[in-house]
């Protein structure tokens, strides 16, 4: 097949740019982190419910985005060193109640299938918001940061923010896809989920998973603040869970019918698309994670 060369223009740059605005919002403080991953997640959460229209579903769109706007704020909050003047039980309630607000405008819904619709804006929340949640609380993890050792920059006082668990998770998924693609190109031929992705599979996942695991001696000599058998786990959760998170991503996108979860990049789909893995990995990192750092 021959190239497109206009399509593949058109991928590129916008891989460079996704690439920069990524790594820019990652590396430069708690603050452009936190807003980068605010954005991706409500747009996420949008993309969700179109794709829950089109499974049939009318998810309560308004209340649900509220809902996930108001955790995201919390986590920001809850993690930082002091809590802009809110007190965070209060601002905890405040989405308590809005969350089941959700079950009263359902009680009022005159639409069929009222508990699909009410499920699917609970479940929106839980797959587009709360991951990216976990992620915020990850940079946070370094309690090593003493807060009254203060420095010029007001930011850098506000949270204990070390980017160098999340750079590192994401540059392991990078690693993970491009090694599960070429694996898969060169030797694959049993198919791992040929009902849900045809193109992938289980010698392109083998692959990828010992691959991964090379990679994280790179990534612990890069990032030493976990051990080098932390790093491994890492390697493997994502090899895991970054797999099922895409095929997952895949299922809701084959049962609605649709190529990619929105357009907001060209050439490279929407935010589902880009963070599926992403979205899969980090509950399985934070809980990792949280043990690593309890014992």
């Amino acid at each position: 097949m021959a190239l497109n060369l206009k399509t593949f223009t058109t991928r590129a740059i916008t891989a460079i740019i996704f690439v920069v605005i990524l790594l820019a919002g990652i590396c430069f403080n708690y603050l452009s982190f936190s807003i980068l991953f605010f954005l991706v997640s409500i747009w996420g959460l949008i993309e969700f419910y179109q794709l829950a229209e089109k499974l049939g579903a009318k998810p309560y769109k308004v209340l649900g985005i509220i809902v996930g706007i108001l955790l995201f704020l919390f986590s920001i909050i809850s993690n930082s060193n002091y809590f802009l003047f809110i007190p965070t039980e209060a601002f905890f309630s405040v989405i308590l109640v809005c969350a089941f607000l959700l079950f009263i405008n359902a009680l009022f819904d005159s639409k069929p299938n009222t508990a699909l619709n009410l499920g699917y804006t609970v479940l929106g929340v839980v797959y587009s918001v709360l991951p990216f949640m976990l992620l915020l609380s990850i940079t946070c993890m370094d309690k090593a940061f003493t807060f009254n050792n203060k420095t010029e920059n007001w930011i850098n006082d506000f949270a204990p923010y070390n980017f160098h668990y999340v750079l590192g998770i994401i540059l392991l998924i990078w690693a993970s896809d491009v090694a599960a693609y070429l694996v898969g190109s060169f030797i694959g031929k049993n198919k791992l989920f040929e009902r849900i992705s045809p193109g992938k599979t289980w010698e392109g996942s083998v692959g990828a998973l010992i691959i991964n695991i090379g990679c994280a001696f790179l990534v612990a000599n890069w990032f030493p603040e976990l051990a080098l058998k932390h790093w491994i786990v890492i390697s493997v959760l994502v090899s895991i869970f970054g797999t099922i998170g895409d095929l997952v991503e895949s299922m809701f996108k084959r049962q609605a019918g649709v190529k990619d979860s929105g357009k907001i990049m060209p050439g490279h789909g929407g935010i589902l698309d880009r963070f599926d893995s992403l979205l899969f990995v980090s509950p399985f990192i934070y809980a990792y994670l949280t043990i690593v750092k309890l014992f």
